[in-house]
């Protein structure tokens, strides 16, 4: 089946000609429609229009991207950030401009095409290890890593479809082991979720800061904007302006984008409110979900995987959602998923409980 979104994105989203409970996609903080967020972009329009027509650097440069890393960096009290057209270039900059400070890529098998792509395109050695295993990411070390080689680990913070988090304690605690080792994470999923602040996974294991470890930040799903944000040390940063060349080859976001995204960061930034909904939401979600025999670990993701199991049809349950006007993702193929596919439930902060509670109500009477 064909869908169309008739409607903005939120908890409630016009699908094929008819309103639905929608928990899939990523607008897991209900930004994308916000008020506030519209109207700084309708602003920039009419003031700025569309775009620079260049790229970043001489006449490419605009206030409104300046706005973007500043709020970007006040929001993960860092020295300053870098802002780009879109977070699938994230992993190529963080790889391209940290070149010459590792030798060899360690990849966790199971993450995001951008991640592989990102690894590809440096021409490095490179090794993947079994999904989250810091035992085999340390055997895969010793295997390939001459004496004096510098390792970078990289991995997905929150993986898309699965729900997991990386393990990322574990792999630093295996990295010690070689001087100059790096961490780098895709933090897509983990943005504005993950920890006391909403900074992502390094926040969320208490590595915020920790020297030798970067995170890639998207502004398009929690956040509900635009682009990817690397925010960090000023000197880090300026290497990686310098190296990357896919900073300074694509045309930037489009300046009413960056508007609202400066928007999202600030708004972010001073609201605790949201964050709190999303994870009370997820923790009735996980309880309820659980109660009809999923496994489900105890996690503030806000991705919820509902794993293939015997005698369930995980298509047809999908489709019996759907006709009751409950709108969930069955993947069969995304980086990420498990064996035998999975439905994957999104969960906002701008659900409220009765949309919860049918969505579980009616999956277990399909059951």
């Amino acid at each position: 089946m064909q869908y169309e979104v008739e409607s903005p994105v939120g908890a409630r989203v016009r699908i094929n000609g008819r309103w639905r409970d929608y928990f899939s996609g990523c607008s897991y903080l209900g930004l994308q429609s916000h008020p506030g967020l519209l109207g700084a972009a309708s602003v920039a329009l009419q003031q700025y229009g569309l775009g620079t027509a260049t790229s970043r650097g001489g006449y490419g440069e605009h206030p409104l991207y300046r706005s973007v890393e500043r709020a970007a960096a006040a929001y993960w009290g860092a020295e300053r950030a870098i802002y780009y057209v879109t977070a699938y270039l994230g992993n190529s900059i963080l790889l391209q401009g940290l070149q010459g400070e590792y030798e060899r890529i360690f990849i966790d098998e199971a993450s995001h095409y951008s991640v592989w792509d990102g690894a590809r395109i440096t021409g490095a050695p490179l090794h993947p290890f079994r999904h989250r295993d810091p035992g085999d990411l340390a055997n895969q070390l010793r295997a390939h890593t001459a004496i004096g080689e510098r390792p970078l680990v990289i991995s997905d913070g929150v993986f898309p479809i699965s729900g997991e988090i990386a393990p990322a304690p574990d792999y630093l605690a295996v990295l010690e082991e070689y001087e100059g080792g790096t961490l780098c994470l895709d933090d897509a999923h983990a943005t504005g979720v993950l920890g006391e602040h909403g900074r992502g996974t390094l926040e969320h294991w208490g590595l915020g800061g920790r020297d030798r470890c970067y995170a890639a930040h998207t502004l398009s799903k929690a956040l509900g904007s635009h682009g990817g944000v690397i925010a960090g040390d000023a000197a880090v940063l300026e290497r990686l302006g310098r190296r990357a060349k896919a900073l300074v080859a694509t045309s930037p976001s489009p300046l009413p984008a960056a508007a609202a995204s400066a928007w999202a960061l600030d708004f972010m930034r001073n609201d605790a409110a949201s964050r709190a909904r999303l994870r009370a939401n997820v923790a009735r979600a996980r309880a309820g979900l659980g109660a009809l025999g999923w496994e489900l670990p105890d996690s503030p993701v806000p991705i919820i995987c509902l794993r293939a199991r015997s005698g369930v049809d995980l298509a047809q349950l999908q489709a019996g959602l759907f006709d009751n006007d409950l709108c969930v993702a069955h993947v069969t193929s995304y980086s990420s998923t498990p064996e035998g596919g999975a439905l994957r439930i999104a969960i906002f902060a701008t659900h409220e409980i009765e949309q919860i509670d049918r969505l579980v109500e009616v999956l277990g009477r399909m059951l």
